[in-house]
């Protein structure tokens, strides 16, 4: 899926996301989100979409969101604005791919329900791990195909149609296994039925 695909994608989802894929994600979201006010300091996410996520952040902590999409964007900033999130310090539009903060910047950086979406998802895994501070964390959530059952059958059969639904059903685990820095430290999962699969990843020193 290359990023004009994504683009499209985005601009259709956006009037609709918050009470369709949005709601199929919400408990996930939230866990995530949960665990993340544990800690301190920075956060980056990355693909914030509509902001269904920011009132959720504790205030002690400095949130940062990117999206590629304007689309996603304008109904994040509406967010920001109207529930005045002070905790969220910047919202920018930017490719994921090549993130315009300097290395070890962000405490935490987290990525829900995106790497099966965007163009080249191991640069966009690298460019996250670059951005964390060595001991921080890199946290993905996302649905991870299946070797074998329903779901499987499922998830090939959709497989095809990754341009047209947004998202790559059949994306695989491995993928997101390629930067020795990271280091995984817990590997969970997610209703509904397991759907998706929390991820946290700590960076270590080179």
């Amino acid at each position: 899926m290359d990023l004009k695909a994504v683009l499209k994608s985005y601009r259709a989802w956006a009037p609709i996301y918050d009470k369709t894929f949005g709601a199929v994600s919400s408990v996930g979201r939230r866990r995530t989100i949960g665990y993340l006010n544990t800690l301190q300091g920075r956060v980056l996410e990355v693909g914030i979409g509509t902001g269904l996520s920011l009132e959720h952040y504790a205030p002690h902590l400095d949130v940062t969101g990117i999206d590629v999409s304007p689309d996603m964007l304008r109904k994040a900033q509406s967010k920001v604005d109207g529930q005045k999130l002070d905790h969220v310090t910047g919202i920018h539009q930017m490719d994921a791919r090549a993130l315009d903060f300097p290395d070890d910047h962000f405490d935490a950086v987290v990525a829900m329900f995106l790497i099966s979406v965007v163009p080249e998802p191991e640069k966009v895994i690298s460019e996250m791990a670059r951005v964390c501070k060595k001991g921080g964390e890199v946290v993905l959530v996302n649905h991870f195909a299946r070797d074998k059952g329903a779901l499987s059958l499922a998830e090939k059969a959709m497989a095809p149609f990754a341009t047209t639904l947004g998202w790559h059903s059949d994306f695989e685990f491995h993928r997101t296994q390629g930067q020795d820095n990271l280091v995984i430290r817990e590997q969970s999962q997610f209703p509904p039925m397991g759907l998706f699969t929390f991820l946290r990843m700590e960076k270590q020193a080179a």
